[in-house]
């Protein structure tokens, strides 16, 4: 049986029902919890009750973390708009709307040093809650379920560029918060036009992929257009990958929904505009840490933060204290934003986070990720926010010094 509404064993049953009556506190903070929506965490973990109970409660925190309700609303920065290659265009047979990602024109590194890290995976979250939006108006429209996507991955062009290390480490941050947070929800994937280096870059994001998604990749041959009209009506295909879609202006490309990216002006590139902003610095050796402390009055206090890394990336993350007065790591506390990894030797990062309990909030930040630094690290840092004071456990609000 394939684990989906009306192809169910009796055992796939009995854990349906009792998956709802396990989750059936967090369903209300969900969108659409249907037989579909909780089949989907399921399947993505083998309809094991344990695995798929923690997989979809990581994501309800993910959801209040990240605002996902909101995110729709949200604009990316204007360099981001507008390089940011990509989009989506049409419908496969069956009704799933089908996103490209062009891979040749897009400036992986001139994105990454004209905004931050966070700002370009918070734009792909937006991307995958619009196409669940779209999923959702399809089936309204077709009378019937349609709850998955169809990618075609233009790789044409792509090149040595597409393989920086941290943007292959960015995009590989993508594929683990979907893998993540949208299990099930990718139909299939075609990679066309893929040059004799793709090979190398998809052993390189391989790791960040599940087995079942890595099954639903189909890398095509010199035939693709043909392939592609097998599963996709002309009229629903672009005339740049064999269909007869143009755009309004007879535009082969159909520029008007999908993002063919290029390189970005230099004038986008942030690190050196803002530098001059930073009130407080500190080095960090090799596996070391700073953190800094501010007391929560009251639920709906805001934390900001500003920082800046020289020479290597910054593992960053929120933590609230459960014992008042002493110093404990982060294991010992409560996690309110999950540490990652942060480009801030590329773009500075800028964050705020709306705290919904008071208490003692503690900024954690981690030394370089690279082994071959052996040298001290600066980080430049502003932090704070109105309605947040500094608590009398750290020194002056700003550094408890370095934890060895």
């Amino acid at each position: 049986m394939s684990g989906r509404v009306g192809d169910l064993s009796p055992k796939q049953k009995e854990a349906l029902a009792k998956f709802r009556e396990n989750v059936q506190d967090v369903l209300p903070t969900l969108p659409n919890p249907d037989d579909y929506f909780l089949l989907r965490w399921l399947r993505a973990r083998n309809f094991d009750l344990q695995k798929s109970e923690a997989m979809l409660r990581k994501h309800v925190e993910f959801r209040k973390q990240k605002d996902i309700d909101s995110i729709t609303s949200w604009q990316p920065p204007e360099v981001v708009q507008q390089y940011l290659s990509g989009g989506m265009c049409g419908y496969d047979l069956d009704g799933c709307p089908i996103w490209y990602d062009v891979i040749g024109p897009l400036d992986a590194k001139g994105l990454l040093l004209s905004a931050t890290k966070q700002d370009l995976l918070k734009t792909k979250m937006r991307d995958c809650e619009r196409l669940l939006q779209e999923c959702a108006r399809q089936t309204e429209k077709m009378g019937k379920k349609v709850e998955t996507i169809t990618l075609i991955y233009d790789c044409e062009g792509l090149g040595l560029k597409h393989l920086w290390k941290p943007a292959v480490e960015a995009f590989g941050e993508f594929l683990c918060m979907f893998e993540e947070n949208y299990p099930e929800t990718l139909k299939r994937l075609f990679v066309v036009k893929a040059p004799k280096l793709f090979p190398v870059a998809y052993n390189l994001i391989k790791p960040f992929l599940s087995e079942d998604t890595r099954k639903k990749i189909m890398v095509l041959g010199a035939n693709w257009k043909e392939v592609l009209l097998k599963y996709i009506s002309p009229d629903q295909l672009p005339v740049e990958y064999g269909g007869t879609m143009t755009d309004p202006d007879g535009n082969p490309k159909c520029k008007s929904k999908i993002n063919y990216g290029g390189d970005i002006p230099k004038k986008y590139y942030v690190r050196d505009q803002v530098k001059q902003q930073y009130e407080h610095s500190v080095q960090i050796s090799r596996g070391s840490s700073h953190q800094v402390e501010y007391e929560i009055l009251f639920p709906g206090c805001v934390l900001r933060w500003q920082f800046m890394s020289d020479g290597s990336d910054i593992g960053f993350g929120i933590f609230l204290k459960t014992k008042m007065g002493e110093r404990q790591r982060a294991g010992e506390m409560t996690e309110v934003l999950s540490s990652q990894r942060y480009n801030a030797h590329l773009v500075p990062e800028d964050g705020t986070l709306t705290c919904s309990n008071p208490g003692i909030c503690k900024y954690l930040c981690l030394g370089p990720s690279f082994s071959m630094d052996l040298g001290s690290w600066t980080v430049r840092t502003r932090h704070g926010a109105p309605s947040v004071k500094p608590s009398p456990y750290t020194d002056e609000g700003t550094s408890l010094g370095l934890e060895r």
